[in-house]
């Protein structure tokens, strides 16, 4: 069981069909699934195209994120690597090393080891040779995990980031202004490699977009300065981040400095996506006798998703709402959350509106699949809709969910999954 606490949490019929189909979920999220589909001995087939790797002096492996670990793993198990690097968050559990270095860094700031795995990647990068082949192996948690900050100080890199991840900007956002104030990131790093190489990603970005999901490290750049500076006029930002970020964007606006990469130097495959959690919590719940209603791409303040997905459940035809995506929260309280528990804490206020009017009730569960959500040690909550409605407004009014949830019962705990493809809800009708 992924779920740790699968058992304790399904007091009730309608609870433990929603964590079976959670938990399915998650299992499909695993890396191995996918790569066994494309990893055999000695070649890889992905999107039709063949690599030989028997023609190659070498065969490496890159993996970051926080399903590296995992992923540098199962394709190690599957074709023959010379030697390779995992970086990976601090306090991940690993348990085989052989010819693999692995790394622990910052997340979701980037820290100094962030920057001491960064510089050994490209130390690492310039030691390979043009008749070796380097697989890379690319997961969400990148874009902090390594970093190596261009015209500013790593101080400043992390302020830039916190702000930009309480202010509600999507991950896309965050992620362009990554690339303009990085040396490696928007295809950077690849500028290293001497070799063939292939980049197998899993993706934690609504859509799907390879110039976005970890910062693009691997592929390549389509927005450019001007798209930073907009955004951080659009966040009302231009005050609050270091001078000197906005005079390096400036510089950039102006043509001062050079532009990200345009073009991918290696093919770069989505390999595992959010929808292959949903199609297997879908196939579950209808397993389970539920008639289902799928809402994937999901994005935005989890206070407007909250009444959209609870308005999905009012057709009474419906009575499994399965959603995926990747929620924001704007945070102004000085409480502990997440996005997954403040999304069910708004979901149930939605559903508790619709209760008075159609008596609905429901069991309502979000979590984050890689098993963290926020700056907290769970993955996400579940809760029933007609439980302690009148305590939740002034636990969200200070981002506090955790301690919503903490102090009432309802937290999900999986501990790091070792795989990030967004996050998967579901509602219930009971």
């Amino acid at each position: 069981m992924i779920i740790k606490n699968f058992k304790s949490l399904s007091t009730t019929i309608a609870k433990k069909h929603s964590l079976s189909i959670m938990e399915t979920g998650l299992e499909a999220a695993l890396p191995g699934v996918q790569l066994e589909k494309i990893v055999f001995h000695d070649q890889l087939i992905v999107s039709g195209k063949k690599y030989d790797l028997k023609k190659y002096d070498n065969v490496y492996v890159v993996a970051i994120g926080k399903a590296a670990y995992s992923m540098a793993k199962s394709v190690n198990s599957l074709t023959s690597i010379t030697q390779g690097m995992i970086v990976v968050p601090k306090k991940t559990k690993t348990a085989f090393a052989g010819n693999f270095k692995v790394l622990q860094s910052g997340h979701p700031l980037p820290n100094k080891n962030s920057v001491i795995a960064a510089k050994k990647i490209i130390e690492f990068l310039k030691d390979v040779k043009p008749r070796d082949f380097v697989i890379f192996l690319i997961s969400g948690g990148t874009s902090s995990l390594v970093a190596l900050p261009d015209g500013i100080t790593l101080k400043e890199k992390q302020i830039v980031t916190d702000l930009m991840q309480k202010c509600g900007a999507t991950i896309r956002e965050i992620n362009c202004i990554r690339k303009h104030i990085s040396k490696i990131k928007g295809g950077k790093l690849i500028e290293y490699l001497k070799s063939d190489g292939i980049s197998l990603v899993m993706s934690d970005v609504v859509g799907d977009d390879l110039s976005s999901i970890a910062s693009g490290i691997t592929y390549c750049d389509r927005t450019s300065f001007s798209d930073a500076k907009k955004i951080l006029i659009k966040y009302h930002l231009e005050k609050s981040v270091p001078k000197r970020i906005l005079a390096h964007i400036d510089l950039g606006v102006r043509g001062k400095i050079s532009e990200t990469p345009k073009r991918e130097k290696i093919k770069n495959h989505i390999i595992s996506t959010n929808k292959i959690c949903l199609d297997a919590m879908n196939a579950r719940a209808k397993e389970l006798g539920y008639s289902t209603k799928v809402l994937s791409g999901m994005s935005g303040n989890v206070k407007n998703l909250g009444s959209q997905i609870a308005k999905t459940l009012s057709n009474k035809k419906i009575n499994c709402v399965i959603f995926g995506g990747e929620p924001t929260v704007v945070v102004t309280g000085k409480g502990k959350g997440g996005r997954n528990q403040e999304l069910v804490l708004y979901i149930t206020i939605d559903l508790a509106i619709d209760l008075t009017k159609h008596g609905t009730k429901a069991i309502v569960a979000s979590v984050g699949t890689d098993g963290v959500d926020g700056k907290t040690d769970c993955a996400g909550a579940i809760w029933k809709s007609d439980q302690k409605i009148d305590k939740i407004i002034p636990y969200l009014n200070e981002n506090n969910s955790y301690n919503f949830f903490k102090k009432y019962g309802g937290l999900i705990f999986t501990g790091p999954t070792g795989t990030n493809l967004m996050d998967v809800g579901l509602v219930v009708r009971q």
